[in-house]
């Protein structure tokens, strides 16, 4: 008869062999927290605003190497394990969908306040009042920050001011290019922003060739791939374009079927009864008025030969989206089986065109008005890391395009609009009865996080720093943050200096930090139940599986 041996008791007990059980202020909050804060640290020296940043190098589980400050990339790529310190990544992955930006602020400002959680929990307040605290802060903020607003954009659809917006969200990432780079951007976007004012992130697109320099990077009405064009017409005037998304080549039938040959001639009237069809095809397509042919298939030898002989320019893309963004492009319908489309399904641009591009072969789909559905960015660069680094430029300046498209307001940066939220905030929290003053004073000091990190990615004193915006706030001077160009820690006008950032980014960066900070806090037991699977083989035999 095996020997019994009896569990500890307790919550234990109940579970499998191998689970884990924690519970406790010790074992479970401070665990978390501890996580949260070591994750907030890691990202706390690419918080950035201007040029004053660290980058990461962060190589995947493929061996792919990046180098970059995008703390949505660095997260992405970390692929995080620890549970707790996941809601935070949660929380920035819901503030990259929800306006593009911001990332980093999340997890700076949600590992803050843990970290001062923590002390108030050591002090002996309750998780509850830390909790109440927090909700009844945040809640203070968000109404706080609509006065901190400083400017409002008021077109749009003008290249100009829209170019001045754009460039302190290009300048954080692309230092000494954000003129030029928020220009090109500004083009990008205006181009395709319709009187409506629906505006769509996806139809901003970035074509990425290597080779000259940042300067050399272009804005065109239109799409680029790198393909080459399949026949000899490499170029289109007035294009009238048939998009096919099945294979550029005979129509095979659905049901397999043997045919029978007997002689010579018959196997002869057999091919050139195949290649006939092949040619009453292509001469139907050209005669239908189409001059540019997209398929989304192989291309045939035979109907290669046939396109040639009645002049159809044809461009072969893999990609599905690439033929979905294509026909929105365009204007055509992608059609399932070689057939001559009808006016309503072919698409129309203005030119197609082979040309090179460094040494990189492009088809180019070109509108020259400027009301066209998507518009691209053709980044240049000496090397796939800075052409990376310089596409999530773009995006980031795409999507505050997007945001000021849904509001219009901005707020001070550089640490301006925290201190201005930290100052109110610990007024309120004084006149605040019962313990959870203290958590809302807290929450006001964790505003202080953001320029402290600032100050020491830029080598100046924090102290020193945030006491100045401080005594200029007090004074009134609501718009003063942190001159990363003055000498040592000294403040400027944040709306002289152009330093600006949208409303919504800074309202759901402070509500999901929050709301991620509360979640990690009201976790009081961690339960983990035995992983599934057998045994793991011996990590360093690898001729385990082999015969002797």
């Amino acid at each position: 008869m095996a020997l019994h041996v009896p569990k500890a008791p307790g919550f234990a007990q109940m579970l499998k062999d191998g689970a884990k059980h924690y519970s406790g202020l010790e074992e479970a909050v401070f665990r978390n927290i501890r996580a949260c804060k070591e994750l907030s640290q890691t990202t706390r020296t690419a918080y950035k605003q201007l040029k004053i940043c660290m980058n990461k190098m962060v190589i995947n589980h493929l061996e792919k190497l990046f180098v970059t400050n995008d703390a949505a990339t660095i997260l992405r790529e970390l692929e995080v394990q620890h549970p707790a310190a996941k809601m935070i990544v949660m929380a920035s992955h819901m503030q990259e969908q929800e306006v593009g930006d911001g990332t980093n602020f999340v997890l700076v400002f949600a590992g803050a306040l843990l970290e001062l959680a923590e002390e108030l929990l050591r002090m002996g307040l309750s998780v509850t009042e830390v909790i109440e605290g927090y909700e009844k802060a945040c809640k203070k903020a968000l109404e706080i920050l609509p006065d901190c607003v400083c400017f409002s954009a008021t077109n749009l659809h003008d290249v100009k001011e829209t170019t001045s917006l754009i460039r302190p969200a290009v300048m954080s990432k692309q230092y000494g290019n954000e003129d030029f780079l928020a220009n090109l951007i500004a083009q990008a976007c205006v181009s395709i922003f319709p009187e409506s004012g629906n505006f769509n992130v996806d139809n901003v697109r970035v074509c990425k060739i290597l080779g000259c320099g940042v300067t050399a990077s272009t804005m065109l009405h239109g799409m680029v791939f790198k393909k080459e064009a399949e026949g000899d017409i490499t170029t289109v005037k007035d294009a009238k374009i048939a998009i096919f998304s099945c294979p550029f080549d005979c129509t095979v039938t659905e049901t397999k079927g043997t045919v029978l040959i007997n002689n010579a001639k018959e196997l002869m009237d057999f091919s050139r009864g195949e290649e006939d069809m092949m040619e009453a095809q292509v001469k139907a397509i050209k005669e239908a008025g189409t001059n540019v042919v997209v398929t989304g298939g192989k291309v045939a030898d035979m109907a290669l030969h046939y396109a040639n002989k009645y002049n159809l320019m044809v461009v072969r893309l893999n990609s599905k989206w690439d033929l979905r963004r294509l026909c929105k492009t365009v204007g055509a319908v992608a059609l399932p089986n070689i057939t001559a489309p009808t006016p309503d399904e072919m698409g129309y641009c203005d030119s197609v065109y082979l040309t090179e591009v460094g040494d990189t072969q492009v088809v180019v789909f070109k509108h020259e008005k400027e009301d066209g559905a998507i518009s691209t960015v053709v980044i240049r660069g000496s090397t796939d890391n800075l052409m990376d680094d310089i596409e999530r430029a773009v995006d980031d300046g795409v999507n505050t395009f997007k945001v000021l498209v849904r509001d219009k307001r901005l707020l001070p940066g550089a640490g301006a609009t925290e201190i201005e939220l930290a100052k109110q905030l610990a007024s309120y929290g004084e006149s605040c009865p019962g313990l959870e003053q203290y958590a809302i004073q807290k929450f006001a000091e964790a505003f202080e996080a953001l320029p402290h990190a600032l100050a020491k990615n830029s080598g100046v004193k924090a102290s020193e720093l945030i006491s100045k915006m401080y005594a200029a706030h007090h004074e009134g001077n609501k718009n003063m943050g942190f001159d990363i160009e003055g000498d040592g820690p000294s403040v400027k006008d944040m709306v002289e200096a152009g330093i600006l950032e949208p409303f919504l980014v800074k309202h759901w960066g402070i509500k999901l930090a929050t709301n991620a900070a509360i979640t990690v806090l009201r976790v009081d037991q961690i339960i983990m139940a035995k992983p599934a699977g057998g045994p793991k083989p011996p990590q360093n035999r690898k001729d385990f599986d082999e015969d002797d």
